[in-house]
């Protein structure tokens, strides 16, 4: 099954917003290869890892209103009691967090943890820490979204890292979201942070990976009927 998921998650397509830097890369690859030619290679080496990087894998996603879906591929780096920005609006009690990190090899397009409506969409400009560090939660550059669920309003937090860039949000407030739909893209290396209320219990642990649109990382109640799946 291991392998299966790396080929799945390595012949896909390329999200959009990558051609730009793709076509980028290769153009680079050609100009080198015309200088010096054992540079083309090194440049079409990093074209090819570009494409990898800017991957856009078809999930199959749960939709069952009592689980939480991991929003981002990476490794689970905290799962702990946090107060949420104060951007979000969701208030100064503590919630559930959980984090995703994900590093430069990871798929980096982010899917909504759960059904719901968008309440609240929040930028908020800051520094480039390594996303990894707990502090970078309050220092680094983040877009916040609040989704309305049935069982409260939850927060995703999308946290620029050492090499990220720039936050690509695709949503707005207002918007209907179905687990597991894209919202979101960061460039290159960075970290999810999601937020739940009262009722939620975590199903992940520190160090696990998780699979964007796939890895149930919370849930809310115990009884379970069958779910169905979202291809998307």
């Amino acid at each position: 099954m291991s392998l299966f998921n790396s080929i799945r998650n390595t012949i896909v397509p390329v999200h959009k917003e990558g051609y730009p830097f793709v076509i980028g890369f290769f153009v680079a690859s050609l100009i080198l290869g015309w200088v010096f030619k054992p540079l083309f290679w090194i440049g079409l080496v990093l074209t090819l890892w570009c494409a990898y990087f800017f991957r856009d894998p078809e999930r199959m996603t749960a939709q069952d209103d009592d689980l939480t879906i991991s929003p981002a591929d990476g490794k689970v780096s905290a799962v702990q009691m946090v107060v949420p920005p104060a951007e979000l609006g969701l208030g100064d009690e503590p919630m559930l967090r959980i984090s995703i990190f994900m590093n430069v090899f990871d798929c980096h397009v982010n899917r909504a943890p759960m059904r719901g409506r968008i309440t609240t969409v929040a930028y908020r400009s800051g520094s480039f820490l390594n996303a990894e560090l707990d502090k970078a939660s309050e220092q680094n550059e983040r877009n916040g979204v609040v989704i309305q669920t049935r069982h409260g309003e939850i927060g995703v937090v999308q946290i620029a890292g050492l090499v990220a860039r720039r936050i690509l949000c695709f949503v707005h407030e207002g918007e209907p979201l179905d687990a597991g739909e894209r919202f979101g893209l960061i460039r290159f290396g960075s970290r999810l942070d999601v937020f739940l209320p009262t009722g939620a219990v975590s199903r992940v642990s520190v160090g696990q990976r998780a699979i964007a649109g796939e890895t149930v990382i919370a849930e809310f109640g115990s009884l379970k009927g069958p779910t169905l799946s979202r291809r998307g």
